[in-house]
């Protein structure tokens, strides 16, 4: 079976930034911002992306591009022995994310929609009692995961360069237009600037062990780090592609996403006088009513939630790519096949996610709400324990192929390799160890 490779480097990067891109960017990294001292969270947010997260980013593109292979089949072909169980923690970890991360991306259709028929536009709205019914009804957000799940499905069905470079290189340039325009409404508010003020202007003060960890977890999270997805994605690259450049030019996007996402939210909700570290409410709950008292609050608002949508499409599609990859690669099954079996599983996976929220929240897996368990285990066991053997295993076990990725063969000058290598050995593996410790005993 030939192997699919993108159709052109920007295709690529398109691709891997929407992967890298998603409900992170826009809905948890705002919050977090409100939430830990605004623009000192920033400052530490950006060192630890540029650093950590460009490492283990890399890796993951050099392991893929090294071995042509899904995450399972790359840690087989470039070392074996027990190596691959870390692959197999990669395609788990993202399938199971899917399972609920689709439920919540069902949610922002059905808020882009509410937006546009009026529901959320009401005068004397109570948006917290609106969203709590709306994820405790049994239905309606079966209906939207549903629908969300289709969306993912269609793009991935079509294969890497008819499918998800297409719709990335319409989806990203989507997103980033909706950005732009949103960010010129949420600044011209009056009372906006004093958001922008606490957004852009760091107290240092509050810098403390708290901050540093949120910071890096969200850098951690939001680049995908340790569920295979840039494996996936960079196994599709041809062998001409210069690797680091390609990693700063993600990294990049994934990065301006998620600070002119919250040049609009922070922005808005200082001109309204509300709080803005209302924490994982302020999207859904928070920033309604904010749009509710906006001037053209109803079109910006749709605009809101559907840039939202498109973020966690680009997410979703790479979600479900890395299981798919598995099953081609390693059990021949065809690409057909391997979709549609894979998002009717994730789908029915949904289900118990989506009412667990509702008539199912009574019933707990140690003591957890399914949806609640399905994010401990991915989060804070399964992605960081991968990301840590993945640096590992990059930074000790196959340093000459990653070097010979990195440079292609010499030819490519890499001035911070020696740099690379001391991050990948010592440092990034301290710093995931420490989201892991933290995140159990949390």
């Amino acid at each position: 079976m030939t192997r699919e490779h993108w159709g052109s480097r920007l295709g690529f990067i398109l691709a891997a930034a929407g992967s890298a891109v998603g409900l992170g960017n826009v809905w948890k990294f705002p919050y977090l911002v409100g939430q830990n001292g605004g623009a000192a969270f920033v400052v530490t947010y950006l060192v630890l992306v540029l650093t950590i997260g460009a490492t283990g980013m890399l890796a993951e593109m050099a392991i893929g591009r090294a071995a042509q292979k899904n995450p399972v089949g790359a840690f087989a072909v470039l070392k074996g022995g027990l190596w691959p169980v870390t692959g197999y923690l990669g395609v788990i970890c993202g399938f199971l994310i899917l399972g609920f991360y689709s439920v919540i991306g069902g949610w922002t259709i059905a808020y882009t929609v509410k937006m546009v028929d009026g529901t959320l536009t009401a005068p004397g709205l109570d948006f917290a009692a609106i969203f709590s019914g709306f994820v405790a009804d049994p239905l309606e957000p079966l209906v939207y995961h549903a629908v969300f799940m289709a969306l993912t499905v269609g793009v991935v069905l079509k294969g890497v360069s008819a499918g998800i470079e297409r719709w990335n290189k319409i989806l990203m340039p989507t997103l980033l237009v909706l950005l732009v325009v949103l960010i010129g409404r949420a600044v011209t508010l009056d009372g906006a600037m004093a958001g922008v003020e606490f957004y852009l202007k760091p107290d240092f003060s509050k810098i403390n062990a708290d901050v540093v960890l949120a910071a890096l977890s969200q850098a951690f999270f939001s680049l995908s780090i340790g569920m295979g997805a840039m494996i996936t994605y960079g196994s599709y690259l041809t062998r001409d592609q210069n690797l680091p450049r390609s990693t700063v030019m993600v990294i990049g996007l994934d990065t301006g996403v998620a600070i002119l996402a919250g040049l609009i939210v922070m922005p808005a909700v200082f001109a309204f006088g509300v709080t803005p570290g209302a924490g994982p409410g302020l999207t859904f709950i928070t920033l309604p009513g904010v749009f509710q008292q906006m001037p053209g609050g109803t079109v910006f608002g749709a605009g809101f939630f559907l840039l939202l949508l498109f973020a966690a499409l680009t997410s979703s599609v790479s979600l479900l790519e890395v299981p798919v990859a598995y099953l081609i690669d390693e059990l021949k099954v065809s690409r057909r096949t391997a979709v549609l079996v894979l998002g009717g599983i994730a789908f029915l996976i949904g289900i118990p996610s989506s009412l667990s929220l509702g008539i199912w929240a009574d019933f707990k897996v140690f003591g957890l709400p399914f949806l609640d368990l399905l994010d401990f285990i991915t989060s804070k066991l399964i992605m960081p324990v991968g990301g840590l053997l993945m640096c590992l295993f990059a930074g000790w076990v196959v340093w000459p192929v990653m070097r010979r990725e990195a440079t292609n063969d010499g030819s490519v000058p890499f001035a911070l390799l020696p740099v690379w290598n001391w991050l990948l050995k010592v440092v990034a593996p301290a710093a995931i160890a420490w989201i892991l410790i933290q995140g159990l005993i949390g």
